[in-house]
Formats: structure tokens, sequence, C-alpha cells
């Protein structure tokens, strides 16, 4: 098995379930132009995030990590009408990038798109008392991932679902002896999810054509 091979079949389910879509074509070819780091995630993905909201009923969806829109095109897109979406975005040319490709899918009155740094605007949004998150998505820098889980929770309810990605790192996550943050994040976040009795969690290994990965998932069942 190689990743020649992941990427081929990634394609060809690319093709026969997510067809082209001039919007989400148009958010990575931007992101692209503007030299943003080609670190989205994978049409079959993005719609497995999209299938998930739908699945969830979720009317109100928190993505931690924005980049160029692409994942919160397919999340917005599968609210129902007087939803919301919150998105984070810590780099300010990233956030403009995917503010235009937001406003070209037609997807500005359902998103909010917030600069800064995620651990600074989190508590303003939890002060704000809008209502508990049905959906959230993180997909930012990995060694904040248990300060970020810590706060998803905060701002959840029993039945609320916490999607967080890049768990696996290439398998990297197994070295106990890593002094890599970004892996130190990742131990750390499982630990919490491991001992965290109000959630139900697994993690999903992936392969495709962003290489070998994986993503966790948790179902809030107890109260906050």
């Amino acid at each position: 098995m190689t990743e020649t091979l992941w990427t081929a079949v990634d394609h060809y389910i690319d093709g026969m379930l997510v067809p082209a879509d001039a919007a989400l074509d148009a958010a990575i070819e931007t992101s692209n132009a503007a030299g943003l780091p080609p670190i989205a995630v994978t049409p079959s993905q993005g719609k497995l995030l999209h299938l998930l909201a739908r699945i969830q009923g979720a009317r109100n969806i928190l993505e931690i990590g924005t980049l160029g829109g692409y994942s919160t095109i397919w999340l917005a897109r599968a609210l129902p009408a007087g939803g919301r979406l919150i998105t984070i975005e810590a780099d300010r040319k990233y956030a403009e990038i995917a503010r235009a490709n937001i406003l070209r899918a037609g997807l500005g009155g359902l998103v909010e798109l917030r600069v800064g740094l995620a651990l600074e605007v989190l508590p303003r949004v939890a002060a704000e008392g809008g209502g508990a998150f049905d959906l959230t998505f993180i997909d930012a820098d990995k060694k904040n991932i248990p300060a970020y889980f810590a706060f998803a929770l905060k701002l959840s309810r029993r039945g609320s679902v916490i999607i967080v990605d890049n768990v696996v790192r290439d398998g990297r996550v197994i070295d106990a002896l890593s002094s890599d943050p970004d892996i130190l994040g990742i131990r750390r976040f499982n630990d919490m999810l491991a001992a965290e009795p109000r959630v139900s969690a697994t993690a999903i290994q992936t392969v495709g054509a962003k290489g070998h990965d994986g993503f966790a998932i948790a179902l809030v069942t107890g109260d906050l």
C-alpha cells in the first residue's frame, strides 16, 4: 500500500460520490493561488463532515481553524434556514481568503468568521451566551488541541458532537518519547478523551491524498 494508491482511491471515490462543485473548487484554487498551506480536508472528508452535521441535525456549528474556508463551506451547507456557524481563524491573510470563498458560496448569512487566536476568541464566544453548539470541528494547531477540546466541551450539551482532525500524524501519535509539540498535544488530548466520563469517543485512522492520519469523534453523553 502506497500513498499513490491511496490518492488514486480518493480520486475514484470523489469522482463517484463527490461531484465537482464550483464554489468548493474555487475555494481550493484561490487558497492555493494565495499560498495557503495545502492542508484542507479532502473532498470526501469534507462531505463526511457535511453528512455528520446533517445526521446530527446541527443548527449551531463551531469550527476552530478556518484556513481557506473549504471545510467551512461543507459544514455551513448542512445548516437549516436560521442556522449559524462560527469559525475562528488566527491568520488574517487566511481569514481574508476564507471570507471571500464563503461569500462566493452564498453563505455569508450563515457564517460568522472571527479573526484571532482561538484561545482568546473562545472565552468571548462562551461569554456571549448564544447557546450550546450541536457540532464542533477542531482543525487547528495540534499543540493546543487539549485546550480547544476543553472549550468545546464547555460550549456543548448532551448530544453534541465534537470532531478533531489530524490525530494520527503518520502514526507518530504512538511515539511516547516524542518531543514534537504537536504530537505531545495530540497525546494529551487522547488522555483527556479517555478519562472524560461525559463523552463516548473513538478515533479512526485514515489514508488518502493527504497521507496517513485520522480523526477523533466524541459524543457528549453526560450533562455539562
